[in-house]
């Protein structure tokens, strides 16, 4: 009997996929279901009986200012963060396939930010930012580009919205681009070597081989990469969490931070059911913009 199941292409690919399926189902599934329950209904903290009530939650999100300025926000936080990790990411990758020596600390240190927990590098930052014992700014002002401290010289990093917002963004690419780096390090590695070969037996500099071959061979990982750091950038809260709380004044506050206040710190679950929620079309449609243009490519 066993020796049939495994004869049985069919059967073992059930097997095979089964723990993914649970696993989808029990994570992933079961939680989105519950979430869209929750976002048609009045439950709170305090009364966590279920009544229907239509989209007045979705009515009551979309009349909070609030709301509109967490969108902004996490439209603003994500492109950016995605152009700086998918640049940052290619050149990371390119040090990365390169022989030389110390080459495996190098790969180390540079997996290091993303193998290190969220929260634990975020609160690393919180000190590294601080507005009164910063490194940063002591960094900067053994350099000469701040006064010395007493003036009114300190850079407020997380009590200012730009720097707030850029101090952000900052951290999370630094989180992601070693992720990215080694989606497109595996890229890199596959490209056939007669080709960069040929290229350079044609005369073709490193800039004119980068663009005209490596780029585009490359270019269906690069937009893996930009995929998967579009959802993790939209669906984290965790490095605004630790580091601004959503301030200075909401400056800082995403869809994904808004609804776990709103839902959770604020006791509202339908509400909160519901901005966590219109993350989902917004995740949609970018995957399946980026999946079209990794199909174009693939299929030139």
């Amino acid at each position: 009997m066993r020796t049939r199941v495994a004869d049985r292409d069919g059967a073992l690919a059930w097997i095979f996929l089964m723990p993914s399926v649970v696993y989808i189902l029990a994570l992933v599934g079961v939680p989105f279901v519950l979430a869209v329950g929750l976002a048609f209904s009045d439950v709170t903290s305090g009364d966590p009986s279920f009544d229907f009530v239509g989209v007045d939650n979705f009515r009551s999100i979309f009349d909070d200012p609030v709301f509109w300025q967490s969108l902004g926000n996490t439209f603003l936080f994500t492109a950016i963060s995605m152009l700086l990790i998918v640049v940052l990411g290619k050149i990371v990758a390119n040090i990365l396939v390169a022989d030389f020596r110390g080459k495996w600390v190098v790969r180390f240190l540079v997996l290091l930010p993303w193998t290190t927990p969220a929260t634990l590098g975020a609160v690393a930052w919180l000190w590294l930012l601080d507005s009164i014992y910063s490194p940063i700014d002591w960094v900067l002002r053994q350099l000469g580009f701040l006064a010395e401290a007493g003036n009114g010289s300190n850079m407020y990093w997380l009590g200012e919205p730009a720097l707030a917002m850029a101090s952000v963004i900052a951290v999370h690419v630094w989180r992601l681009t070693p992720l990215a780096a080694v989606i497109m390090m595996a890229g890199l590695v596959a490209i056939p070597k007669d080709m960069d070969e040929a290229a350079r037996m044609d005369g073709a500099g490193y800039w004119r081989r980068m663009f005209e071959v490596t780029i585009p061979m490359t270019m269906p990982v690069i937009a893996v990469s930009a995929l998967f750091g579009a959802i993790f950038t939209f669906t984290d809260m965790a490095v605004v969490d630790v580091l601004t709380n959503g301030g200075p004044n909401n400056a800082t506050q995403v869809l994904t931070s808004w609804a776990f206040f709103r839902g959770i710190d604020g006791g509202d679950v339908g509400q909160g059911a519901a901005i966590a929620l219109f993350l989902f079309p917004l995740l949609l449609a970018a995957a399946i913009a980026i999946l079209r243009a990794v199909r174009r490519l693939e299929v030139r």
